[in-house]
């Protein structure tokens, strides 16, 4: 009796590859920053910075926003498109919430006199979190032009990598948020 072992081909696709590679890009981006602010925070004129507030409330909706794009991905693989399209759109809805809500925290910051002069914790939250929040608006983007084609595109093909990318995408901008917030209650 012969053993027949088939071996699928197994690749990642090519959208997914590219969306790890920016991942990893990103990571090592703000692990270089982050390790410049404890390398920094040593020197005699480093001056301390409380994180506002309101970040706290910004997790509270980025962490709703996890889920919620979780939900969509589940829906679109179910092919409910109804849901998926509100799922979608609330998890845009929540993103532009966090960003907004993390414009407040710098507006917060600023007014209270952490501004971007001087040697301290302030400035680099301002890079680091400001950073944070670009590339959820590039999650943003993204989420939008998904919206579009959700209720206005015409496709011949059914395939979720594109849900797949943008929640992997935002699940990482997530956790990428909850290791800043901790890094800077806790070394901050």
């Amino acid at each position: 009796m012969e053993i027949v072992i088939s071996h699928q081909n197994k690749k990642i696709h090519p959208h997914k590859f590219t969306m790890w590679v920016a991942i990893s890009s990103i990571i090592m981006m703000f692990a270089g920053l982050t390790s410049a602010y404890i390398v920094k925070s040593s020197q005699a004129s480093w001056q301390q910075v409380e994180v506002p507030k309101i970040f706290w409330y910004s997790t509270i909706v980025i962490l709703i926003s996890s889920l919620t794009i979780q939900m969509a991905l589940r829906s679109f693989k179910d092919r409910e498109m109804n849901r998926y399209r509100l799922l979608i759109s609330i998890t845009a809805f929540l993103g532009i919430s966090f960003v907004t809500l993390q414009w407040f925290g710098f507006q917060h910051l600023w007014n209270s006199g952490v501004q971007l002069k001087g040697s301290g914790a302030g400035q680099f939250l301002y890079v680091i979190a400001g950073l944070h929040a670009l590339h959820v608006l590039g999650g943003i983007i993204a989420l939008i032009v998904m919206l579009i084609k959700a209720f206005f595109g015409k496709s011949k093909t059914y395939s979720s990598v594109g849900i797949e990318v943008a929640s992997t995408y935002w699940h990482f901008v997530d956790a990428l948020w909850l290791y800043l917030l901790v890094f800077f209650m806790w070394i901050g």
